[in-house]
């Protein structure tokens, strides 16, 4: 003697093994479980390689590059976005220091073969002004000019309201600009 009984209602309302409606497990997993697994790894997959070597995570620590990217913030640097050009002017990177962890944020105000120089709180390129929008609020620096070589660029953040002597700022070599900065 068999034992049937009779299921009444719609089929997605009729719980599965785990105890889940039907609807909801091919929501969460699919039709075919197999292949949502491998679906799965091959995204973690994709994210690893993602996140080491093409987007690096980077937290803002310090004042220097207010308003901005706030302290405390974390970015991601795109790696890739100097494979086909150099870096450009008003670009905001990031600069590897020293070690793998150690890296600065700045913004390119002086490309390579300028002469770049503070006048009255503004940056002076080749002699002529440099417009920067970025730039809210004001700055009183002086600093004499600095001829730039054919692989450097100077970098500055844009917060220049704190004195020169408390602002990270120079002429990194183009091979320490580990990429530029995403908004």
């Amino acid at each position: 003697m068999t034992n049937k009984t009779k299921t009444t209602g719609p089929p997605c309302s009729r719980p599965v093994a785990a105890g889940w409606p039907v609807w909801l497990r091919i929501a969460l997993i699919g039709r075919r479980p197999r292949r949502t697994l491998l679906r799965v790894a091959v995204l973690l997959v994709v994210c690893l390689v993602v996140f080491n070597f093409i987007l690096l995570p980077i937290r803002v620590t310090g004042a220097s590059m207010l308003p901005t990217y706030r302290d405390g913030g974390i970015n991601l640097v795109n790696r890739c976005a100097y494979l086909r050009h150099e870096p450009r002017r008003g670009d905001v990177v990031s600069i590897r220091l020293a070690g793998y962890s150690i890296m600065y944020m700045k913004r390119i105000v002086g490309l390579p073969g300028e002469t770049v120089a503070f006048v009255g709180g503004r940056v002076v390129i080749n002699g002529k002004s440099l417009d920067e929008p970025y730039v809210k609020f004001p700055c009183d620096w002086e600093r004499a000019p600095v001829k730039l070589a054919p692989d450097q660029y100077f970098v500055v953040g844009d917060n220049r309201s704190m004195p020169i002597q408390n602002h990270e700022l120079g002429e990194p070599h183009r091979n320490r600009i580990v990429g530029k900065v995403l908004l």
